[in-house]
């Protein structure tokens, strides 16, 4: 069974900077895994953000291109995003998910394995 945890939310004044940390445990060495980052804001859907695969290509939401960059250590456990040019409407819990069936997707229903979430709030 494969465990996510996240690290590292929390406040930020607008145009300010955050780096969320989620690291997978339980993995298998064999497996492909697709990671990335998804956030939920009050009253709205979960909505994908950033997701890189094995091999380190990535994809982003276009609210968040230019802004964020999602990477990954050398083992893959771990994935990272970095948040800068921060805006109020960055504000929500931010979860990690893997999925092992998928490449790149931003669907959040193909990922079958979900952190608990960490808060980001961005302060005007």
């Amino acid at each position: 069974q494969v465990h996510l945890e996240e690290s590292g939310g929390g406040s930020v004044q607008v145009g300010g900077s955050l780096t969320l940390s989620c690291s997978a445990s339980g993995t298998a060495a064999s497996n492909h895994y697709c990671m990335g980052w998804f956030r939920q804001a009050p009253g709205k859907e979960r909505e994908g953000v950033a997701v890189i695969d094995t091999d380190g290509t990535a994809t982003y939401a276009d609210s968040v291109k230019g802004r964020f960059t999602i990477s990954k250590d050398n083992a893959g456990n771990t994935i990272h995003l970095r948040m800068a040019s921060l805006k109020p409407g960055d504000t929500a819990v931010y979860y990690c998910a893997a999925s092992t069936s998928v490449w790149l997707s931003l669907a959040e229903f193909q990922y079958e394995y979900w952190g608990q979430g960490t808060q980001v709030t961005v302060a005007s």
